[in-house]
């Protein structure tokens, strides 16, 4: 690669993607790795990347997924090259695993990056207005303030300068740049869920509220990440207090705020062995605590093999998690 950085346009849209990604290079570091799509987004976010940081790797994952992907991967990566990056990979994934198409092709995606950055931190390009739609979307399935705090700019090794940037924003950047994006057919194919929502919901809400509804939600998320660290970080502390061995006291949960012993407990199952506890199942547990009538065992999901159950139960004061069924190796 060439050592020396191409000099870019000094134009409103290009300046606003540098700022963004200089004020994340200058608290996270220098040397980085970014997704490339090819589209206006991660483009933006590249050459921008190039500007301000001290190397750039960038990574492309081809998806398979439309004929001629890997014509797009190849435009994308000639594209890296002619940015100045320090570095250009294309990897080829195979999209398998449960949720539908787009959630195993965005667990693909995180796979290949995560292999392939070496270290670095890596840079996306979701924007404002993806933000806004993924707390539209928390908010519309009750999914709590876990999921409505949003994408953080840093939460590592996953990096989001772009997070108070508009779409509209990357996509001049690219004229500005005399680059055409990729526009990717999935963008506008309304059997997904996120696509009516950036093309009917948003409108509407838009029309209806008189405008500024994707900066107001991102606003939510960030305020709502500040008291979800506040929370978390409490939990953590009461977690380190009612540790009994293996369970929890009960009486050292018995008067914590609800809000924070749900987060203990979360901590708890997960370090336990627990996969993703729902709110259902958190809220059964905490009955254990809150609301105990002396109810059985709760099961939590994640057991070590097929067959077997964690479950929780309450006994001489202390919450326990215990499997259930018969494990592999056990005596006939």
């Amino acid at each position: 690669m060439s050592s020396e950085r191409p000099l870019l346009p000094e134009t409103p849209a290009v300046h606003e993607v540098r700022l963004a990604v200089r004020r994340w290079v200058a608290d996270h570091g220098r040397s980085v790795a970014v997704g490339l799509s090819g589209g206006a987004d991660s483009s933006a976010l590249t050459a921008a990347a190039v500007a301000e940081a001290d190397s750039v790797h960038a990574v492309v994952v081809d998806h398979g997924l439309q004929p001629g992907s890997a014509d797009v991967a190849a435009r994308a990566a000639a594209f890296a090259r002619s940015a100045g990056c320090t570095s250009v990979q294309v990897v080829r994934v195979a999209v398998t695993g449960p949720g539908g198409p787009e959630a195993a092709a965005r667990a693909a995606r995180y796979r290949a990056l995560d292999e392939a950055r070496a270290g670095l931190p890596v840079l996306l390009g979701h924007t404002l207005d993806d933000q806004a739609e993924t707390v539209l979307l928390g908010l519309g399935r009750g999914s709590g303030a876990r999921s409505l705090r949003g994408m953080c700019e840093f939460d590592e090794p996953w990096g989001r300068p772009l997070l108070g940037v508009r779409r509209h924003v990357t996509r001049r950047a690219c004229a500005e740049l005399g680059y055409p994006p990729y526009e990717d057919a999935h963008n506008s194919d309304r059997r997904f869920t996120r696509v009516r929502l950036r093309e009917e919901v948003l409108p509407l809400l838009e029309d209806v509220l008189g405008g500024g509804v994707a900066p107001a939600l991102a606003r939510t998320a960030a305020q709502l990440r500040e008291d979800e660290d506040a929370l978390e970080e409490l939990a953590w502390r009461r977690l380190g207090e009612a540790r009994a061995g293996t369970g929890l006291a009960v009486d050292a949960l018995a008067d914590t705020p609800v809000a924070v012993r749900r987060r203990v407990l979360r901590r708890w199952l997960l370090d336990s062995g627990a996969s993703a506890p729902t709110d259902r199942k958190l809220r059964a547990v905490d009955d254990l605590i809150g609301q105990w009538r002396g109810q059985g065992a709760v099961a939590v999901g994640g057991g070590p093999q097929p067959g077997v159950r964690l479950v929780v139960t309450r006994r001489r004061g202390r919450l326990i998690v215990e499997f259930v069924g018969r494990r592999q190796g056990a005596d006939d």
